[in-house]
């Protein structure tokens, strides 16, 4: 299969978890609307996320993944077998500790997030905490599976296994929240059920695909089985990388850390704008960066242990000159185009005219840097795949003195859409910072005719804009809240027109859109 019937594979499965994940968040404004209780469940659900992508999807990934990807090209299927099993091992008794860690600190960790919160809501985020915390140990495992899938190119079960997690949200919305309401229960704790019940499904999908590859874990539990895993040369490379990975990516989640605090003592409602505009945010993210990151990241593992540094460097070009032709055009979008797209998607039941402003507002932040958050899905496993993580960790930490410094400054001037802007900023300084690293040290040496691809994309881009700019002046779009309909038929028409124009430009000023499609 081609990179780009993977990234499109991936893209896809990753639209449906979007999509289900959209419908969600729609019900849950709808439902819940925007109080203390919401922003206690955002910071209950954001600490198991914390540490889901610290451990599992962060550092344990970036370190995994190239390795494996070396160890199957030098040794193997059965070399591959044993360095799976031993790596299973120790993560699965580390989880078991994490957790019961993190059920006792629950307190400690809330305060830590969000020592902002009133009193009702910072009791309500201990308790979610506590019920969704194991959530970690499924998504930890889950992440573990899918390495050892995406670098057998079997990339459909890890991107379809989010919406599970969003299907089992959704029905704890509409039949576990009645539910709790009858038994006196606050209902949006029947929130963190879904979540753990999200959690369970997504490992339990993995388990058949792993078996038909024949590397299902093997799980030891005596202290002879962990002591073998613990000495095994590959396992403990695994872990030495995990250090500088886990330093980088604990930074990134630091700031994330600190935004949520600045924001919970910020008005009531503000960790709750802040996530929704994050879930919308996520969409050019996920469909365009992480796609590609997890298409690419065993690929350039797989050419590095080849010594083939052509084809190294072809595919970062290929993926850069991919993320440039879809997420220019999404992060201006963003920017001219946000009231449309969160009036339409939240505008509904108890979010009201004042919650869509403040919702915009940080979702505008977000367009700033919407090309640099994609571009890092892609320039970072360039240098994971030759098993450097140093480098993306000391970028990390000069990014996050850099955001923080902006924060002291703007936050005063636009309060909570100030976090999301200097996210971008920074964001957009980090994939600068990594993109001139591997040009430096010879790894990418960028392919002919940028400067003219650079050009194209600028004009189709402007013309997409003036398509949604007269779209988003024209249309009364709060006004229309009670035409339901007639408000998602316009959004769609104006996002598929611009859509439709943008490439049909592109078409016209020479860009050969099959060659993407080729790789």
């Amino acid at each position: 299969m081609s990179l780009f019937k993977s990234a499109s594979t991936v893209s896809l499965l990753t639209l449906a978890s979007r999509v289900t994940g959209l419908i969600r968040d729609v019900l849950m404004t709808s439902v819940f609307g925007v109080s203390a209780m919401t922003d206690a469940f955002y910071v209950a659900f954001r600490i198991p996320n914390l540490f889901r992508r610290v451990f599992g999807e962060g550092a344990f990934s970036q370190a995994f993944v190239p390795v494996l990807a070396a160890t199957k090209t030098e040794e193997g299927q059965e070399g591959a077998k044993s360095l799976v099993d031993h790596v299973s091992t120790l993560l699965t008794w580390t989880l078991v500790f994490i957790c019961a860690l993190g059920v006792i600190g629950a307190p400690v960790m809330v305060w830590a997030m969000a020592s902002g919160l009133k009193p009702d809501g910072f009791e309500a985020a201990v308790v979610m905490t506590r019920w969704m915390f194991p959530y970690i140990g499924f998504m930890s495992l889950v992440a573990l599976a899918g390495g050892v899938l995406n670098t057998w190119r079997k990339f459909a079960v890890p991107a379809a296994s989010p919406v599970l997690l969003n299907v089992a949200l959704i029905l704890s919305i509409v039949i576990g929240a009645p539910w709790f309401r009858r038994l006196g229960i606050e209902p949006i704790y029947a929130q963190c059920v879904g979540v753990m019940v999200g959690g369970l499904l997504q490992l339990a999908i993995q388990i058949p695909a792993l078996r038909s590859l024949g590397m299902l874990p093997r799980i030891g539990a005596s202290a002879a089985a962990i002591r073998a895993a613990w000495t095994d040369p590959t396992t403990r490379k695994i872990v030495g990388l995990m250090l500088p990975a886990l330093i980088g990516v604990s930074v990134a989640q630091i700031s994330l850390l600190i935004n949520t605090q600045i924001a919970s003592h910020l008005a009531t409602g503000s960790v709750t704008w802040i996530t929704n505009a994050d879930r919308l945010m996520e969409f050019p993210t996920a469909l365009l960066g992480v796609a590609l990151g997890v298409v690419l990241m065993p690929q350039l593992a797989s050419a590095r242990a080849a010594k083939d540094d052509a084809r190294y460097s072809s595919m970062l070009d290929w993926g850069l000159r991919l993320v440039v032709l879809l997420s220019v055009p999404c992060a201006l979008a963003l920017l001219v185009f946000s009231q449309p797209l969160v009036a339409v998607l939240f505008h509904n039941g108890a979010f009201g005219e004042a919650d869509v402003r403040r919702t915009t507002a940080a979702l505008m932040g977000y367009g700033v840097g919407l090309v640099g958050l994609v571009a890092i899905k892609v320039l970072a496993p360039g240098y994971y795949a030759k098993h450097d993580m140093r480098t993306p960790m000391f970028i990390a930490v000069g990014v996050l003195v850099l955001t923080q410094a902006l924060n002291l400054l703007l936050v005063p001037l636009l309060q909570h859409a100030a976090l999301t802007l200097t996210i971008g900023i920074g964001a957009m300084v980090n994939a600068a910072w990594l993109l001139v690293g591997l040009i430096r040290r010879g790894s990418y040496k960028p392919e002919p005719g940028w400067g003219k691809f650079l050009l194209q994309v600028t004009i189709g881009t402007l013309v997409l804009a003036v398509l949604l700019l007269w779209g988003a002046r024209h249309f009364d779009w709060i006004a229309l809240r009670d035409a339901r309909l007639h408000r998602i038929g316009l959004l769609a028409a104006l996002i598929a027109g611009a859509a439709v124009l943008y490439f049909a430009v592109l078409a016209l000023v020479g860009v050969k859109l099959r060659s993407f499609v080729r790789r």
